[in-house]
């Protein structure tokens, strides 16, 4: 037979379920707790992901934008480079090198407008055009003197007035020699894209000069 229930187990057992509803009672609030935490942490992994995806964008446009501006500037730099250098076989740009991307291509663009702007600007003729250079001063000496002396013969020929003021017009061609040979000099310095400078000048002078005193000294 069942022992009746006494007062004594009756409040004890009222005891135990009071305490399992306390128990129960706090694991259902951990729980809500942890819950509310997992949850404010998706939604801040949720906008920490959104706010990646919009700077992701943003520098996919910029890059993008970058990329336009780059090609557009590779394709002048081109273009230049084919008429400055008469390359128009050259066809397109080059592809970018393989592993050229860790490099800013703004800085490598300014590299090339700096090296083409150099490449641009005409230079120093060199030492071992100086004998071509005396050669064009002593052509234009010869040739000033071959007018001259046409000029003289025509007043010889003609008399008059001619014969007087001939003699005179010779001479002064005849010292206009060396800065006759100035201009075969200066075809040689453009078509080697140099400046025609003092020194390159003083070469051809002198030596048309030293041409034109031999000239005259032997012509008399």
């Amino acid at each position: 037979m069942n022992e009746p229930v006494t007062s004594e187990s009756y409040a004890a057992q009222l005891r135990r379920l009071a305490e399992l509803t306390a128990r129960v009672r706090e694991q259902r609030a951990e729980a809500h707790t942890w819950y509310e935490r997992q949850c404010t942490a998706a939604e801040r992994a949720v906008a920490d992901a959104a706010e990646q995806v919009h700077a992701a964008e943003e520098e996919l446009v910029a890059a993008r934008e970058q990329q336009e501006r780059v090609d557009a500037e590779v394709a002048h730099l081109w273009q230049q480079v084919r008429l400055r250098l008469g390359a128009r076989r050259l066809g397109g740009p080059p592809a970018p090198a393989n592993g050229s991307g860790a490099t800013d291509p703004v800085l490598l663009l300014g590299r090339a407008r700096d090296l083409l702007d150099r490449a641009g600007q005409p230079g120093e003729l060199p030492g071992s055009v100086n004998p071509l250079l005396a050669l064009c001063g002593v052509a234009g000496a010869v040739l000033a003197y071959a007018l001259g002396a046409g000029a003289r013969a025509l007043g010889v020929g003609y008399g008059g007035d001619l014969a007087v003021g001939m003699p005179v017009l010779a001479l002064v061609v005849t010292l206009l020699g060396p800065l006759i040979g100035l201009v075969p000099a200066r075809v040689v310095a453009d078509r080697r894209h140099a400046v025609l400078g003092p020194q390159p000048i003083t070469v051809v002078l002198g030596a048309g000069a030293v041409t034109t005193v031999l000239l005259l000294v032997l012509g008399r």
